[in-house]
């Protein structure tokens, strides 16, 4: 299926690695242009620049920033449109989960996990629209959410399933407030994926996982960013305010 990304402008935060960088590549596959975000690693971003460019011939760019500041956040969008000649995809993919029960964990470690995975969105969701809106042209943002937003947490993820849920919540609101626009706005919500945030906890307890998984294994990061694409695209243009659930069953919805 041709899914229309080609020549279409892409950007992804905390796109040099884990499932964001699986995401710029699958989005370079299909054709389309990627401004790959990071914050503190810039070697890992100029890398996967010029992986995209050699496997794919697409133009691919870096932008360091930090999305949680609302200076840095004008700054990225300033840059991609200006140096990619436009915009017309945003994919919310930054995201941090430290592990910490909630009776020991610090009022500073629960505002820094809401102030990077939700505020964040916040912020480069509403310059994504308003940039959209000022070039009167149509666009897709894709906000990555978890498993987590619907079935919570024992292991001391209260605060990372917390904010994802907001998530949810807020690509439902903000769908119904742009449709008008044509900009479609959805959700991906993973199960377990082997990344270097949960590589610690997969090497310890990767059995237990596949046995709590229907389909017995954990996903492959681009079987994730498959569906991100197609969020992206033209293939679904009916869809907005929807989490699609990428879970291997284990949330069922």
């Amino acid at each position: 299926m041709d899914l229309g990304l080609k020549g279409k402008v892409a950007l992804v935060t905390g796109g040099s690695h884990g499932l964001g960088r699986a995401i710029c590549l699958n989005l370079a596959a299909e054709g389309a242009n990627v401004a790959v975000n990071y914050r503190k690693d810039p070697e890992k971003a100029r890398a996967l620049v010029d992986e995209i460019g050699k496997m794919y011939g697409t133009a691919a760019i870096a932008v360091r920033g930090d999305i949680t500041a609302e200076a840095d956040v004008k700054r990225i969008f300033r840059e991609v449109i200006d140096r990619l000649s436009g915009i017309d995809i945003l994919v919310n993919n930054s995201g941090v989960c430290p592990i910490s029960l909630v009776k020991d964990m610090s009022l500073e470690e629960w505002e820094g996990v809401i102030k990077t995975n939700l505020t964040g969105v916040f912020l480069t969701s509403r310059e994504m629209v308003n940039a959209l809106i000022g070039m009167n042209k149509p666009g897709k943002i894709v906000n990555i959410a978890s498993q987590a937003a619907f079935n919570g947490s024992k292991t001391g993820k209260s605060h990372y399933s917390a904010s994802k849920g907001g998530v949810v919540s807020f690509t439902v609101s903000l769908a119904k407030e742009v449709a008008a626009y044509g900009i479609n706005v959805n959700a991906v919500a993973p199960g377990m994926m082997y990344t270097e945030m949960t590589a610690a906890t997969l090497d310890e307890k990767m059995d237990r996982y596949k046995k709590e998984i229907p389909l017995g294994r954990i996903a492959g990061l681009d079987e994730v960013a498959r569906v991100v694409s197609f969020l992206s695209s033209d293939a679904s243009s009916y869809i907005t305010g929807a989490t699609v659930d990428v879970s291997g069953g284990i949330t069922g919805r």
